[in-house]
């Protein structure tokens, strides 16, 4: 490990910025070419991956985005917490416009579910899409604090920058494969998915580079860089989560809660009543949504 930090701190900081968020790209890719050796993975399997992710990714934006925001901010003189509000805020808002204006489709999500604006695009660039595009946030973040490193902010270090490029990777692992799999469950060949998953992380790179030399470029922006990193990322897990009820399982259980609630008389002691029940048959079957009660007298 310290030889991968002596590295990094003799080379320039938007090098290393690209040369760990390549790294991260490259592990995607590892967990795409997963598609060769399986030919299916369960649905419970792959949340559990995606879960993972997440788990990852609320950790990153904490310890490795929102604390040093705060530290700088405190170290300015400034307000410690107005600026990585500003810049949390920001991020999640950034990446709610970018879901509005790019169309994209969410894993195991159906077709006429696709997000954004109409399109005739394929079902399987829209699934590309949207992966790359949670994939944007984690490149700004290792770019914004290799970028802190070459600023000379203390909160800033080559170890924390090397850490959080590692974490991501990690999290890119099952990422990877979370991207390929459907698709090949879709009838993609093995080459095409393989190629479609490790493509969903190409982005990262690119992102990392900017935000670094964004930060060196405007030193004060740091603190609000940092925190628009972390609200991006943690936008992405909210999103993602959210994404993974997409075949109504969660819906039937909540709707299969509400019905037993209902159903249950107003007065134990009385012999009549009325309740109003849901039934599978009053769901449409595309979003789960109630589109029509049936009243029971009990």
């Amino acid at each position: 490990m310290n030889t991968v930090l002596d590295f990094f701190g003799r080379i320039d900081p938007v090098m290393g910025a690209f040369i760990a968020t390549t790294f991260t790209w490259l592990v995607t890719a590892a967990g795409a070419s997963l598609v060769f050796f399986f030919g299916n993975a369960s649905r419970k399997w792959l949340d559990g991956m995606l879960g993972f992710t997440g788990g990852v990714m609320v950790a990153a934006s904490f310890w490795s985005l929102l604390t040093p925001s705060i530290e700088i901010s405190e170290r300015l003189g400034n307000n410690p917490w107005l600026a990585p509000a500003i810049g949390f805020a920001a991020g999640a808002l950034f990446l709610f416009a970018l879901d509005k204006v790019l169309p994209h489709l969410h894993i195991n999500f159906e077709p006429h579910r696709t997000e954004g604006p109409n399109t005739n695009w394929h079902r399987t660039t829209l699934l590309v899409l949207a992966i790359t595009l949670h994939n944007i946030p984690e490149g700004l973040a290792v770019g914004v604090l290799f970028g802190g490193v070459a600023a000379g902010m203390p909160e800033a270090s080559i170890g924390g920058a090397v850490a959080l490029a590692i974490g991501i990777g990690l999290q890119n692992f099952p990422e990877g494969f979370a991207v390929s799999m459907p698709l090949r469950r879709q009838g993609v060949s093995k080459l095409r998915s393989f190629w479609y998953g490790q493509l969903s992380a190409i982005v990262e790179p690119v992102a990392g580079v900017i935000g670094a030399v964004a930060v060196i470029h405007m030193q004060e922006v740091l603190p609000y860089a940092l925190a628009f990193a972390a609200g991006a990322m943690i936008y992405v897990v909210v999103e993602e989560g959210d994404s993974r009820d997409a075949t109504g399982q969660v819906h039937r259980h909540r709707h299969a809660r509400l019905h037993r609630r209902i159903h249950r008389d107003d007065d134990p002691g009385c012999s009549s009543g009325v309740s109003a029940r849901s039934s599978p048959a009053y769901f449409d079957r595309t979003d789960q949504k109630p589109v029509g009660w049936r009243f029971q007298r009990i």
